[in-house]
């Protein structure tokens, strides 16, 4: 019998464990390292999602691996107010990346990060309305839950007062179209700010998005799209906020998803990436937004604000990146990818879409590529199938939109292993469309 069905584990799960979204794998996981998680009974999965899409340098790596183990010895964390070297360093090379976002705050989470921008955005703006796409994911918590449109909105009473969601240009599926049939992202952009305008009581503080919705689906904001929405935002009074939580750190090719857009957001978040791991999110913003903030009393006090071990560990990432060139590796192994994927397209009628930008990928999921009708279920038995054949990959149902694998794997993956993946997947995928 298989070790990963052991009755002891699997009765702990149902006595004492939170259902807290979808189904657990049926497999128990005992250790990772590098591209691979390994179950109990010592089986090898290739990890293409980066644990949960954070793990840019694989799993343990060994210099991140060093450094918590040298900063647990000297200190992890501090009372809220006291300061240490890795988090002034950790503050200084952010500010480095981004030029013009010289301030930082660090924190935990993703959603932490995204709460206390939207709080910063509101003082500094004296307004309270918070915009953002209609396949949004911004975190479970407060504010940063009102702004997330994708999933978990009913059921749990009302969202924050003024939240308003706008659609998220999709071009596999265009509301809006050009005389040619492609995405009219423009006029949809238009057509959204002025319904904007018309739920709007005044108080437009912000506008949060994600450069690629993740959870959406892998949407990626059509270039030029970023530019037009900052645009909007400042014709408003509102500031641009951008979350980077999946696409910063050199996942698609660049080291933040914004630079291929030629704009510099007003507020940057950070998190999963630059922790490759471990628990450390960023707030980013220009010295006059952080001034203003802080004559106004900006209050974002946490337990775990400012502590020394995960900047330490975040210090370590930006090193491993900048000197192994992950960036540019993103850029090469990505093509590597991206023509893996769209080898599949052809060979396969129920892939009927492939995009994203660098080593991170949305291949969806349909009945048949005239139609585009979603396939939530085949989706699903292609991702079982690809799970017993030793490749774990995400995948997101929703119900206007096909299964949606999103593929992430580490930057550091090899090509041997990358190749692996893809063959799987053709596998798994021949398997399922063979049964029928």
């Amino acid at each position: 019998m298989s070790k990963n069905n052991n009755p002891e584990f699997w009765n702990g799960v149902t006595n004492n464990l939170v259902r807290y979204g979808g189904s657990f794998d049926p497999l128990i996981i005992e250790r990772a390292s590098g591209s691979y998680v390994y179950d109990a009974d010592g089986r090898a999965i290739l990890d293409f999602t980066s644990g949960q899409m954070s793990a840019v340098l694989g799993h343990s790596h060994p210099r991140v691996v060093a450094t918590v183990q040298r900063q647990m010895a000297e200190a992890a964390h501090l009372f809220s107010g006291m300061l240490s070297w890795p988090v002034v360093n950790l503050a200084k090379r952010l500010a480095g990346l981004a030029p013009g976002l010289d301030r930082v705050l660090l924190l935990s989470t993703g959603a932490e990060s995204n709460e206390a921008a939207i709080r910063m955005a509101k003082l500094v703006t004296g307004k309270h309305e918070i915009v953002a796409f209609s396949k949004s994911w911004h975190g479970m918590t407060g504010a940063a839950a009102s702004a997330t449109y994708s999933a978990g909105r009913k059921g749990y009473g009302p969202a924050t007062v003024g939240s308003i969601a706008i659609p998220a240009p999709n071009s596999y599926r265009p509301r809006f179209r050009t005389a040619e049939g492609d995405l009219d992202w423009r006029s949809e952009l238009d057509d959204a700010f002025a319904l904007v305008d018309a739920q709007s009581t005044g108080s437009l503080a912000a506008f949060i998005a994600e450069p690629i919705l993740s959870s959406g689906g892998i949407l990626e904001l059509p270039l030029g799209y970023l530019a037009a929405l900052q645009a909007k935002c400042r014709e408003r009074g509102m500031l641009l906020i951008l979350d980077e939580a999946q696409t910063g750190l050199g996942r698609t090719g660049d080291m933040f998803a914004f630079e291929r857009d030629g704009i510099t957001p007003d507020i940057l978040t950070l998190s999963k990436t630059i922790g490759a791991g471990l628990p450390l999110a960023a707030v980013m913003t220009t010295a006059e937004i952080e001034d203003k903030a802080y004559e106004k009393g900006f209050l974002f006090y946490t337990t775990h604000v400012s502590d020394p071990l995960p900047a330490a560990v975040g210090l370590t990432v930006i090193d491993v990146v900048e000197e192994e060139r992950l960036v540019e590796r993103a850029r090469l192994m990505g093509e590597k990818m991206f023509a893996g994927l769209n080898a599949l397209k052809q060979r396969y009628e129920c892939v009927g879409d492939v995009r994203g930008r660098g080593m991170m990928a949305g291949l969806e999921i349909v009945t048949d590529r005239k139609s585009r009708t979603p396939a939530l279920e085949t989706g699903a038995r292609i991702a079982a199938e690809a799970l017993k054949r030793g490749l774990s990959m995400n995948i997101v149902k929703l119900p206007s939109m096909g299964g949606v694998f999103r593929l992430a794997p580490p930057l550091t993956i090899s090509e041997a292993e990358l190749d692996q993946g893809l063959t799987i997947m053709a596998e798994a995928i021949e398997s399922v469309v063979t049964r029928g």
